[in-house]
């Protein structure tokens, strides 16, 4: 196996790769309408949740690809970096985007189970190496440790295109939800432990 937990000397780079490979995601490009700050918008939100998955040692990279994950009852962000998110949403989009960001990140909690389980909150592939399933991989790499804990996985899936790849790996499509105000569509996708053998 090549992957590897990520440290506090990967953050920049995991970020990028997932600013990179979000850049037009369907669910995310809606919150952050606007390309010409995207990205700079991008780096300080995803920077948040990679610090905190970073902290929790729950950080998986290989070579071009990154699995952000949040252990058992573990934090997607940090308790200060969430105090910041409304202000930061409101600074940049205004106040009734803002709103409709933080609606959106309601309905992803709104839509975890009270059940443990460990939560991918971003895969991501770096441009330079899509197309050749190195994110597949990693993620197959990362649930092989999780099946040996003989716990549940829980993602939600941001774009359609996507769908089949977490299917194959055993996640089930269990429940749906949309972006406020007629926005895009996201996928809860459950994966129950598969037994070793």
């Amino acid at each position: 196996m090549g992957a590897r937990l990520a440290t506090s000397a990967d953050a920049e780079v995991v970020i990028e790769t997932i600013t990179l490979a979000f850049d037009r995601d369907p669910v995310w490009s809606w919150a952050f309408p606007d390309p010409g700050r995207r990205a700079v918008q991008y780096r300080v939100w995803w920077g948040m949740i990679v610090n905190a998955s970073i902290a929790q040692e729950a950080t998986w990279v290989d070579v071009g690809t990154v699995a952000v994950w949040v252990p058992p009852g573990g934090r997607e962000i940090s308790e200060s970096d969430e105090l910041t998110m409304a202000p930061l949403l409101r600074e940049w989009h205004g106040d009734a985007q803002a709103e409709l960001v933080l609606e959106l990140l309601d309905r992803f909690e709104a839509h975890h189970p009270d059940a443990p389980f460990h939560y991918l909150s971003l895969l991501a592939t770096h441009p330079d190496h899509r197309g050749r399933g190195a994110g597949v991989r990693l993620l197959a790499e990362c649930l092989q440790r999780i099946d040996a804990l003989g716990e549940p996985a829980l993602l939600e899936s941001s774009n359609p295109a996507n769908h089949e790849r977490y299917a194959r790996l055993g996640f089930e499509h269990v429940d749906e939800f949309h972006a406020p105000d007629g926005g895009p569509p996201v996928a809860v996708m459950w994966r129950k432990p598969v037994p070793a053998g």
